[in-house]
């Protein structure tokens, strides 16, 4: 059974993990990295099997008008099982309908955000990190 959870209680090899077994490309070997984006992160819901982290959505957001989600990462033995779009829909609970819901998809999901309700836009400009 899938347990959720709103809060920082995670370690950074706890999400170093599950980036590294969802597939998801982020820094997963740089835990110290990982840690600065744990602690500056406004939100964040885990979905939990036991003690193992499965899923993650980790969020910046002004409470009020707009909300970037920044990472949402399945472990690949449990994607399609509804647990990404659980933790959307938990997050969005949490901001609610008043606060938009922003992300940049990785090129292997994009088929995935319109099904769980997200709009695709032609609106988006990026400065890429460097690293």
């Amino acid at each position: 059974m899938i347990q959720y959870k709103n809060g920082k209680d995670l370690t950074a090899e706890h999400l170093s993990q599950v980036f590294q077994n969802s597939g998801i490309k982020r820094p997963y070997q740089d835990l110290e990295r990982l840690q600065k984006m744990i602690d500056n992160s406004d939100i964040i819901i885990s979905a939990w099997n036991n003690d193992r982290l499965v899923g993650v959505a980790r969020a910046i957001t002004d409470y009020s008008y707009c909300c970037y989600l920044s990472d949402l990462a399945v472990d690949r033995e449990y994607q399609q099982l509804g647990i990404g779009k659980h933790l959307v829909e938990l997050l969005r609970e949490m901001l609610g309908v008043e606060v938009s819901l922003v992300l940049l998809s990785a090129p292997t999901a994009v088929d995935f955000y319109p099904k769980i309700g997200f709009a695709n836009s032609d609106k988006c400009y990026i400065i890429a990190r460097e690293r």
